[in-house]
This record gives C-alpha cells, sequence and structure tokens, in this order.
C-alpha cells in the first residue's frame, strides 16, 4: 500500500492556501469585527488532537493559547506519528498573535521540517503602514525571499483566524465575513454555518455547529471542502477540523484540552 501523503499538504496549510489565495485585488473587503460582546478568549488553554489521514494515523497537533496583555498568543506544534513518519517526516511549528479587544493579528511565523525541506517565515502586519511583511528563509539552499502586500486597517491570519471566528455570533443558516491576510494579499472569507452535528472525540462527545469556511477562488475551490466543529455554546472551542481534497481527507479529532 502506498502512503501518497506529503505534509504539505496537513490542516493548517491546507486552511492558508484555501483562504489565502487569488481574489481580484480591486474586490471591496469586509470590514473585521471586533469579538462579540462577552467574549472572553481562554487565558490559558492546550487543545491536543490526533490528526487522520483517511483512515490512517498520521499525526499529532497541540494548540496552546494564552493571553499575553491585550495580546491573545497561539502556538502550534505538528509531527507525524507511525508509518506515515518513517516514509515522511515532519516536525512543523507556527505561531501567532492577535488583539483580544480588536481581533486584528499582529504576526505570524512557522518553521517546517518536512522530509528534506526546511523553512523558517515569519508574517508581520505593520497597520500604521498599510502593508503585511514576509521573510522566508530555505534553510537547505540558504535562499532568502521578502514580500509585502498591501492590507487594510485590520486583518486576520490563517492559525488566528479559527479562533478570532470563535468569538463571532453562530447561528444555523447564518455566516459572517472577514479579511484574512498573507504574504501575498488579503481576501474575504466567509464562515458558513451550516448545522448542528454531535461530534464524538476521543475527548467526549460534543454537541457542534459546523462551519464551513469558503472563499471564491483558491485551491479548494471545485476541489473539495473544509470544515470546523466549533462547540455549540459560549466557547466555541474547535473539536474538529476536516480538509476533504481529492487526494484525500484529514481530519484533526480533539483528544485532550489542559487548562493550566
Amino acid at each position: 500500500m502506498s502512503f501518497d501523503l506529503n505534509w504539505r499538504h496537513r490542516f493548517l496549510p491546507v486552511l492558508a492556501c484555501a483562504l489565502s489565495t487569488a481574489l481580484a485585488a480591486a474586490q471591496s473587503l469586509p470590514p473585521l469585527a471586533a469579538p462579540r460582546a462577552g467574549y472572553s478568549f481562554p487565558a490559558k488553554q492546550t487543545l491536543s488532537y490526533s490528526v487522520d489521514w483517511r483512515v490512517f494515523p498520521a499525526g499529532i497537533a497541540s494548540f496552546h493559547m494564552e493571553s499575553d496583555g491585550n495580546m491573545q498568543r497561539i502556538s502550534v506544534t505538528g509531527d507525524t506519528v507511525g508509518a506515515v513518519n518513517l516514509l515522511f517526516r515532519v516536525s512543523d511549528r507556527f505561531q501567532s498573535s492577535f488583539n483580544r479587544t480588536t481581533g486584528c493579528s499582529e504576526s505570524f511565523s512557522k518553521q517546517l521540517i518536512e522530509g528534506r525541506r526546511q523553512i523558517n517565515g515569519d508574517l508581520r502586519f505593520d497597520y500604521a503602514h498599510g502593508k503585511a511583511v514576509s521573510n522566508e528563509k530555505n534553510l537547505v539552499s540558504g535562499i532568502n525571499r521578502q514580500q509585502e502586500a498591501a492590507i487594510p486597517s485590520c486583518v486576520s491570519d490563517s492559525l488566528s483566524a479559527i479562533f478570532y471566528a470563535a468569538s463571532q455570533p453562530m447561528a444555523v443558516g447564518q455566516s459572517f465575513q472577514f479579511p484574512l491576510g498573507d504574504a501575498k494579499k488579503t481576501i474575504p472569507v466567509t464562515m458558513k454555518v451550516e448545522g448542528h452535528e454531535e461530534i464524538k472525540t476521543p475527548a467526549g462527545t460534543f454537541q457542534t455547529l459546523r462551519v464551513e469556511p469558503t472563499a471564491d477562488a483558491g485551491v479548494v475551490k471545485n476541489r473539495g471542502n473544509i470544515w470546523i466543529w466549533y462547540t455549540d455554546d459560549d466557547r466555541h472551542m474547535p473539536v474538529q477540523m476536516r480538509a476533504r481534497l481529492f487526494w484525500g481527507t484529514i481530519t484533526f479529532r480533539l483528544t485532550a484540552i489542559d487548562q493550566k
């Protein structure tokens, strides 16, 4: 049996690609709404997930969130396990931060080890000058790449967006939009609340709202879907995430919640 799994197709980069690619620059962007009144981001929380590719265990991931004054810091680790690790080892790290009051992202960074590929990169949102500034270095070739892109007065990034979205009102049949920025451009993302669903995970059984992030163009258009299952309560905690594309399906299932 062949494991055709390249960890470039893990959930976060797929989500980033799906939400951050190729809309016309002239298209109007929705504003990024502040978190709803009364919503509180976790002061400290770690969410652990198992990662399955098709029906095979592929990896583990951990999302750690911590408040730091007005900022919310997020750190993510993702590592392959089992047979997938023997065939294509991955050890990736991501960090992002956003303002707890406004939702505006401050920065995003990554450290990727994927087989022989090693990439470090950081993205900074400079609202004073209306631009996103990115730096990326290939640690194998030594090549550095710098980019700048225009941004509006407030955007989210592809990691913070998962948790920023939890701060917005969610009702079945409704949707909300926000601008998502990366090193190339900013695009409008729509979060469609599709329905109620009971989800069973190793961490327990949850009543959830199934939400589909969509954009009018990009790698996922006409090729697959992404969903996030948020708890149907004030927390809107993501207990399951799934990317279904032409090469297969990756599913993140919550295994543990740590408030320390």
